[in-house]
């Protein structure tokens, strides 16, 4: 007896989204589409992205660049957002 035909990509998307492996390739999606987000020049300096609990964490050396990202926090939240396509980053944290 079928109850509902599911496609694969329904099947798999729903897996994710319970499961507690999303939060991790959310954070791989974010890194591999960084150079696209913030532009190559930003990309090149930054060390290191984190997300966790909501809170994207930025590392970079580079005390100019570290100052330039700390202004544009909003900025970095809503294209991050958009490129995910849904509300995961609600804060950034220059580090």
């Amino acid at each position: 007896m079928r109850y509902g035909i599911t496609t694969m990509g329904d099947a798999l998307r729903d897996f994710m989204d319970k499961s507690r492996m999303k939060p991790r390739l959310t954070e791989v999606r974010i890194r591999e589409n960084w150079e696209q987000i913030m532009g190559k020049t930003i990309s090149r300096y930054t060390e290191g992205i984190q997300l966790i609990d909501g809170k994207l964490l930025i590392s970079t050396n580079v005390a100019p660049l570290k100052q330039e990202l700390s202004y544009s926090k909003d900025k970095i939240i809503k294209l991050v957002n958009d490129m995910l396509g849904e509300p995961v980053v609600r804060e950034v944290v220059i580090r």
